[in-house]
């Protein structure tokens, strides 16, 4: 029988220096781990065998690379330039997108492009992606995967489901999405419990599951994207089908996030309804292909600052990499006092600045990032 975590045995029996025994169809997996004998036997009558020197098991082949599945492409998005915008802010920084707007505006549409805008992942990421998906079984057959992970659950997902757990401990979906993207269609359908149970690993990059038979902590290093409704029905502050029981029924529906957890969300964009004469029109001259060029530039200019992206930007680095000019930092200090911005989302706007000054290729924050990064954190959530 397949047995989860063998990369990350193998990875320990290397540092050991010691040799691994697995199932046979986990040998490729193994042979990740450079410098351990493996062997990968298909049952112990074999095993036996080859231990008593009356056959020999032969060396399991290596794992492949793919580079991953194919995404919808930014062409396919009609109209929404403002939310391609900030789409495309929050896959060069690695920051965290909160789309709101009425059913069938294409809000999933863009989320489901994300992963085809962002840089592959480095072999090192690679690595430390499928280490995760071997914990919980879904290495198959030694397949590294380069494309970054694209998680999606269910709104009825449990808590467990979500952060990790189980009687045998396993990783939830935020691990599952580590340095890749958890989405949440339909956020205020989530348990609120559930919800708030994702602020720690958004806060840290990491999760600690603690259960009466084991405490394990699991990388959780993730881009959440989420999505909603402005209200219950979906048609607050639409022309054409105004919200009947307007504004209870907006407060009802958004009272059910948390302030802390939108906090730590440091896009919100609102996406228009899209209307019939808007899918006639043609599709737009730029598609993933050529966001993905900028994204990939602006996160070389990250790494060179020691970082993966500037989500990770904290203490001196920040002030260092970040700090704006005098008048954006004249506009910045209005702006907090105007809109009372807690120390988190002062922090995250800040870093929303860098990623668009990275996108146009500026040395310096200035004024001009600085009002676009602030236009996003205004939380008018009312339709």
């Amino acid at each position: 029988m397949p047995s989860p975590g063998v990369l990350v045995a193998a990875l320990y029996a290397s540092a050991q220096e010691c040799g691994l025994i697995c199932p046979a169809d986990q040998g490729p997996e193994a042979r990740w781990a450079s410098g351990v004998p493996v062997l990968a036997a298909r049952d112990l009558t074999g095993l036996l065998g080859h231990l008593k020197g009356t056959q020999v098991l032969p060396e399991p082949p290596p794992g492949e690379i793919t580079e991953g599945r194919t995404y919808p492409c930014l062409k396919q998005v009609k109209g929404q330039d403002n939310a391609k915008r900030a789409l495309e802010i929050a896959a060069a920084g690695g920051h965290n997108l909160l789309m709101i707007g009425p059913p069938g505006s294409g809000k999933s549409l863009l989320a489901s492009c994300l992963p085809g805008i962002l840089p592959p992942l480095s072999p090192v990421e690679a690595l430390e992606v499928s280490m995760v998906q071997s914990v919980a079984g879904l290495l198959e057959q030694g397949r590294i995967n380069r494309a970054r992970p694209f998680r999606a659950p269910h709104h009825s997902a449990s808590m467990a489901a979500l952060t990790g757990g189980g009687l045998k401990v396993r990783p939830g979906e935020v691990s599952l999405a580590h340095l890749g993207v958890l989405f949440l269609d339909e956020l205020p359908e989530f348990q609120r419990p559930v919800l708030d149970s994702l602020r720690q690993p958004l806060e840290t990059g990491q999760v600690d599951v603690a259960r009466a038979n084991a405490h394990v902590t699991f990388p959780a290093q993730v881009q959440l994207v989420a999505a909603m409704n402005p209200c219950r029905c979906g048609y607050a502050g639409d022309p054409a089908r105004n919200c009947q029981r307007y504004p209870g029924c907006v407060n009802d529906y958004q009272g059910r996030l948390s302030g802390p957890l939108l906090d730590r969300i440091d896009l919100h964009v609102h996406v228009a309804a899209v209307s019939a004469v808007d899918m006639t029109l043609p599709p737009p001259a730029e598609g993933s292909a050529e966001v993905a060029d900028r994204v990939a530039a602006a996160r070389e200019r990250q790494t060179a600052r020691g970082v993966r992206s500037n989500a990770e930007l904290d203490g001196e680095a920040l002030e260092q990499f970040a700090w704006p000019d005098d008048k954006g930092r004249e506009l910045l200090m209005l702006a907090a006092q105007k809109l009372r911005l807690s120390a988190r989302g002062y922090t995250r706007t800040l870093r929303v600045a860098r990623t668009i000054a990275d996108l146009s290729r500026a040395e310096r924050v200035g004024r001009a990032h600085i009002a676009e990064a602030l236009s996003y954190r205004q939380m008018a959530l009312q339709g």
